[in-house]
């Protein structure tokens, strides 16, 4: 008999607990294909969209409720559309959330993060256009979903389905070394190094040729930890026993840093950005991926003298999680430090509730729709 029907963890109103639903298996359409899912990443952030989304981010829509959410997924190719060149059945794949409309102008320059209908699938919109692309892609919290061919990395055989589900966080703060410029000879600073973005800038730096990387962030033990990662390459301090811009002054022989990443959140104080911004060396430039809420004040005339530059970035494209993929095959990204702690579809609550006890940016909350 052919299974029609498949289990999804479904968001029916915001602040309320997922629901076990049963729905309908999708179908690939043309340029679609149909991934088995064994592995979901639940990031800190989910908690947010849950609860507080629709009154923080108004402008950022959600999908049409009920929807199945579920961000960052690893699975293998069950089946294929039309017009799919390149992908077959039982290929091992991660599967990028980022959907474009392929047609706006930004697209038809190849710049589809910055698509006018720019979507994550599974999780919310940065557009009022973003619609369409939400409720055609539902998000990974299922045992099957359907994604674009054009979003899928194919994954070496040595990289498990519960680290890949990482990429998206470690995507991040690769594309954002990558715009900034990252590598040989360029000194760089994280604040917020311990957390679930920031370690992935400890995991990189080897393999951006990085020796120097300045990190900050609350907990001492856990900075300790990652300090463990690449003793030669980082030097990290606590922000209860530094100024951040003064500390990286005396570091640096009072010249700066060439990149200030942030990947402090939404409720993290200001001043540690602002913080940041001013241990910037001349020329330098500052990204942020944190989220760091709010209207942040900052020297405007002194950027412009100093030549700085400030600029946000948005996750990473599919062409990026494939270079993460093909440096974990080549053996210059290391990502055995995580620390998986996997539920079964069933616990989808218990594991967003779960991610506040994590252990800074080690742990690695998985959901694997197969499992019980």
């Amino acid at each position: 008999m052919t299974i029609t029907t498949m289990r999804g963890a479904r968001m029916h109103a915001v602040g309320q607990d997922m629901r076990i639903d049963e729905v309908p298996i999708p179908q690939p359409g043309p340029g679609d294909v149909l991934v088995k899912v064994h592995a979901v990443n639940i990031v800190p952030n989910l908690a947010n969209i849950l609860e507080n989304w629709t009154t923080w981010f108004p402008m950022d829509p959600l999908p049409t409720l009920p929807a199945v959410f579920g961000l960052d997924p690893a699975g293998t190719v069950e089946a294929v559309g039309a017009d799919v060149r390149h992908w077959e059945i039982g290929d091992r794949v991660y599967v990028n959330p980022g959907r474009h409309c392929g047609a706006c102008l930004a697209c038809r320059r190849g710049d589809h993060v910055n698509c006018e209908s720019y979507a994550f699938s599974g999780y919310f919109g940065f557009t009022p256009k973003s619609i369409d692309l939400l409720d055609r892609y539902p998000g990974g919290l299922s045992e099957y979903m359907v994604a674009p061919a054009y979003s899928l990395a194919r994954l070496p055989d040595r990289l498990d389905f519960n680290t890949a589900a990482r990429f998206g966080y470690i995507g991040t703060m690769y594309s954002a070394l990558r715009k900034a410029g990252a590598g040989p000879g360029k000194t760089i600073l994280v604040n917020g190094i311990s957390g679930t973005l920031g370690i992935s800038a400890a995991l990189l730096a080897p393999a951006f040729g990085l020796t120097t990387v300045y990190g900050s962030g609350r907990n001492s033990g856990l900075l300790e930890e990652v300090q463990a990662l690449a003793p030669d390459r980082l030097k990290l301090r606590s922000l209860d026993d530094v100024t951040l811009d003064q500390w990286i002054r005396s570091e640096t022989s009072g010249r700066g840093v060439d990149i200030y990443i942030d990947a402090l959140g939404p409720g993290a104080p200001q001043e540690t950005f602002q913080a940041g911004l001013r241990s910037l060396a001349r020329g330098g430039t500052a990204v942020n991926i944190g989220a760091v809420a709010g209207e942040v004040p900052f020297d405007v005339h002194w950027f412009m003298d100093q030549q700085m530059t400030f600029r946000g970035s948005a996750w990473s494209t599919a062409a990026e999680s494939q270079e993460l993929a093909d440096l974990v095959a080549a053996g210059a990204l290391d990502l055995t430090p995580l620390e998986h702690t996997i539920y079964p579809l069933t616990k989808i609550n218990e594991a967003i509730s779960g991610v506040a006890e994590r252990h800074g940016g080690f742990s690695n909350f998985i959901i694997d729709p197969q499992a019980g």
